[in-house]
């Protein structure tokens, strides 16, 4: 049987677990149960930001250094700080209502 190549390795994967396992990255499965999305939105982030070429183990150590720096962010802070997605972005800013609004 023939191995995967990296690229048909990561179809196969799925959850925040599957590519942390896949890149043999250690992790806390609390610390990615409460930030799984943020962890892998990051990691595209990442490769996206930084993309390499080269063969599949020049890859793959690659992939692996930026997941195991995704996750290290979440280990370090919290999504809200992070501000991955633009949810959080768009919450950075201060908002006022002014009490006599919300008595109405």
């Amino acid at each position: 049987m023939d191995e995967l190549t990296l690229d048909e390795a990561m179809e196969e994967l799925s959850a925040a677990e599957d590519f942390l396992e896949y890149f043999g990255v250690s992790y806390e499965p609390q610390v990615v149960h409460v930030n799984r999305l943020h962890i892998l939105q990051r990691f595209h982030d990442y490769l996206s930001n930084n993309p390499v070429e080269g063969d599949d183990q020049v890859r793959y150590t690659h992939h692996r250094n930026f997941l195991e720096m995704a996750y290290r962010d979440f280990t370090l802070s919290d999504a809200v700080t992070e501000k991955v997605f633009s949810v959080f972005k768009k919450a950075s800013g201060t908002a006022f209502v002014p009490l006599g609004a919300v008595q109405r």
